[in-house]
This record gives structure tokens, sequence and C-alpha cells, in this order.
């Protein structure tokens, strides 16, 4: 049925890596939820295999004596969410990995996989973000740990080197201590379905005024992204309505920064919901914006010779009834985020 001509099982990281530095052609297979649809859909490069599914010591979790979480690569969703210290101290990851998929995908999908997958509809990318979390890879050549947003180059795409690997989630005390939280999931369903936005916030409260304040958001742009402009708004600020409903138009209306032209051709097919402050030379330059806006630019240039009369008033009307549609949903993405503050004020459990 698949045609895999290869399959690599070491049952230590060491000699993990060291079959994938003998062979760069090896892909990793974490769980293996997504790879078997890569699979079935006769997807290329995908012949030779390195499974981690022996390697358990890159299942481990554990609290490390700095205070600081480390999450092995291999750990199942399922295994975090019932996890009791992560439930204690990281509840907001707990609901990030109980949210994700049904019972069997989370007992068999990893956290690493979820990363290295680069989809930002992962359910773990924004709360990871929220987190400032930081990720241990490994080579060859050594370790080295970067930021976690150093590691997402665009959507399905990572900043992973030849012949290395995720073997860890680090999560220092610093970013969780004393803090507050929650994770909401945007989806066409209520349960096993992927998120249309996944929203993620993090904060630190004293005196009545936030302290500090971290918006992790997945599916709003080609990679996920923080909220910079609400975060910098939030310090010393009351913990009011006001304020939650002011920094969550902040947090919709942010404009994410875009390393190259083709993601943010990206950006506009995939984050059109959430970013009308795109100007208009970017959405005619953009040739993947969707087929209500290619219809615009037809009926206002006049270059489609094929469509009568009465066919353009009708695109036309769909148009609007369009942006009425992304309208609403822009303000559905504001209520949630706004429920997110006004969570974690009725709840106020300190980490």
């Amino acid at each position: 049925m698949f045609n895999i001509s290869v399959l690599q099982e070491p049952d230590r990281l060491e000699a993990a890596v060291a079959m994938l530095h003998e062979n760069p052609n090896l892909r990793i297979i974490a769980g293996g939820t997504d790879v078997l649809i890569r699979l079935q859909h006769g997807s290329a490069g995908w012949s030779e295999l390195l499974s981690l599914r022996n390697v358990h010591e890159l299942e481990e979790i554990r609290l490390r004596e700095d205070g600081t979480f480390e999450i092995g690569a291999m750990a199942p969703f399922a295994r975090i969410f019932e996890h009791p210290e992560l439930r204690r101290h990281l509840p907001i990851l707990t609901e990030a990995a109980v949210s994700m998929g049904g019972p069997q995908i989370r007992n068999v999908a990893t956290i690493g996989g979820n990363i290295c997958n680069g989809a930002v509809s992962g359910d773990s990318a924004s709360t990871l973000f929220a987190l400032d979390a930081l990720l241990k890879l490994a080579s060859a050549e050594g370790e080295r740990i970067i930021p976690i947003h150093e590691f997402y180059a665009g959507p399905g795409k990572v900043n992973l080197r030849a012949g290395e690997l995720l073997t860890a989630i680090l999560i220092p005390r610093s970013s969780y201590q004393g803090t507050g939280g929650h994770y909401i999931k945007f989806a066409m369903r209520k349960a096993m379905d992927i998120a249309t936005l996944g929203v993620a916030v993090v904060c630190r409260v004293g005196g009545g005024a936030f302290q500090d304040l971290r918006i992790g958001l997945g599916v709003a742009a080609p990679v996920p992204i923080r909220c910079a402009e609400a975060e910098a708004t939030a310090v010393g600020r009351p913990v009011t309505q006001d304020t939650c409903r002011e920094l969550g138009k902040l947090a919709v209306g942010r404009k994410p920064v875009v390393p190259n032209r083709k993601s943010h051709r990206a950006k506009c097919r995939q984050g059109r919901r959430f970013h009308d402050d795109v100007d208009d030379a970017e959405k005619h330059e953009a040739r993947t914006l969707d087929d209500r806006q290619n219809w615009l630019a037809v009926v206002a240039h006049g270059r489609d010779r094929k469509c009568g009369k009465n066919r353009d008033q009708q695109n036309l009307q769909d148009i609007a009834g369009g942006q009425r549609v992304k309208k609403r949903r822009r303000n559905d993405v504001e209520k949630k985020i706004q429920r997110l503050f006004q969570r974690w004020r009725d709840s106020c459990w300190p980490l």
C-alpha cells in the first residue's frame, strides 16, 4: 500500500542521530498521524523513514531543579494532559493538549511531531509561543537551544537543519511562575477538528494591574505569532473589562512581520480573515487571494470578457456578502480574546 523502502527503528537517541547523519534522506516519524496522511496521498520523499517510537527517553516529562519543565519531543498529548505537575503549573498547556483531536489521536500524536510538522493550526503552537518555550535540537555536531519563534519558517516549514532532530521542549520557571492563562480553540466543530484560530493568553497580575501579558495566535498568519502591541499596552493597565476589550482589538489588528514576499502571499491567503490592514498594492500583487478578491479585480478592471452583466452583479453581491462574514468573524475573534481575560479574572488561579 505504501512505497516505503527503508524503515529504521533505533532504541537510543545516539543511534537515531547517527542514522540521520549517515542518511540525510531519512524522514523522521514520531506518532505518525500526519505521516500516514502524506503516504496515503502519495507525497514524494517519504519512502525512507526513521521512526523514534522506540526511543523512550524522548517520552519523559520532568521538572528540573531550577524549575524548568523539560518535555520530551515524543511525549504524546494524552500523557501531557494527564501529567500531574503540568496540570498544576501549566494548565494552559494541558488545555491545549486535550483539545487536540480525539482520544485515539492524543494517545499517539506527539508534541514534537506537532511542532516539527510546521502547521500553524497545531494546538501546541500558540500556547508554547505564549509560554516563551525553548526547543532543544540534537545532531551529530551537538546540541543547540533556540526560542520557538525562531523555529517556524512558514506554512509547513521549520528551521530544522540537515541531520537534526527535536529532542525536548523547555519551559523556564520565569515563563510560568505566578501567571495564569487559558487556551481557546476556535474551530468549525466543538470537537475532532483542527483549529481555524488558536488563542493562548498568559498573564501576571499584581495590585489589580497587568505586570506581564503574552498572547499567542495560531492560524492568524503563515507562522504562529505574538501580539507585541497589545502585550506592551497591557503592562501597568488595570485589569478591567474596558482594558480587556481594548487589548482584544489590538490583538486582532496586529499585522505580522513576514520574512519574504512568498510568505506574505501566504499570509494573504491564510490570514485574510483577521488582517484588514493589508494595503491595496499588496492585495493586487498577491496571487493567492481567494476567489472573491480575484472576482473583484476582474469586475473592476474589466479583464474578463466571458461574463455577462448579470453574472458580474451576482459576483459583486457575493463579494459584499463575504465582507460581512469577514467582519463577523473579526468580531468573534475579539470576543474570544476578551473571554480569555474574563475567564482568567474569574478563576484567578496562581501557578
